[in-house]
């Protein structure tokens, strides 16, 4: 089982960088990149409500299952 994000495709549909998304979500650029390669071992659902907020997306837009 794998989780995928899909934080580049959406950063692109919103012509936005990941540097602009971390300051406006107020976490750092290490910690989106750790999310965005998904090495990250969690999320904050008020992170991820933030990032969805920014990017006018769902949880879904960003976080798909893929199975092995």
């Amino acid at each position: 089982m794998a989780i995928r994000i899909n934080l580049d495709m959406m950063l692109a549909r919103e012509k936005m960088s990941s540097g602009e998304l971390a300051e406006k979500v107020g976490i750092t650029q290490a910690n989106l990149s750790i999310l965005k390669t998904g090495k990250a071992k969690a999320v904050r659902f008020s992170t991820l409500e933030a990032i969805c907020r920014e990017l006018h997306c769902q949880p879904g837009d960003i976080l798909e299952y893929e199975e092995d």
